[in-house]
């Protein structure tokens, strides 16, 4: 009956052991994937701060580039405007000499 136990006991020993390794298996496989897990979110973070940064960057061309149209967009206009005023100017001069014109005639 002793023997038995002992035979017993030595194979719950064996299988206690065997338990033991895969566990600590488990553990450093586990750990890996932490590791590997730790350093895919720290890349994550500095894409997504590359990120950011490209997207502030391109805000701000963006909003320079808004800037220009607008400006572009006034000088045009004022362009357009001197261009009437000189129109307007000629017609004006025009006017002011036929009146000049008719009255040396009268």
């Amino acid at each position: 009956d002793a023997n038995r136990q002992i035979s017993e006991y030595k194979f719950k020993l064996s299988k206690a052991e065997q338990d033991i390794t895969t566990l600590e298996q488990n553990i450093v496989r586990l750990e890996g994937q932490v590791a590997r897990y730790k350093n895919a979110a720290e890349n994550a973070e500095k894409v997504e701060d590359e990120l950011k940064a490209e997207k502030r960057k391109l805000q701000r061309e963006a909003s320079d580039l808004i800037s220009f149209s607008a400006l572009r967009t006034a000088l045009d206009k004022i362009e357009e405007m001197e261009m009437t005023n000189s129109h307007l100017m000629k017609r004006l001069e025009k006017m002011k000499a036929n009146r000049t014109a008719l009255l040396s005639q009268q």
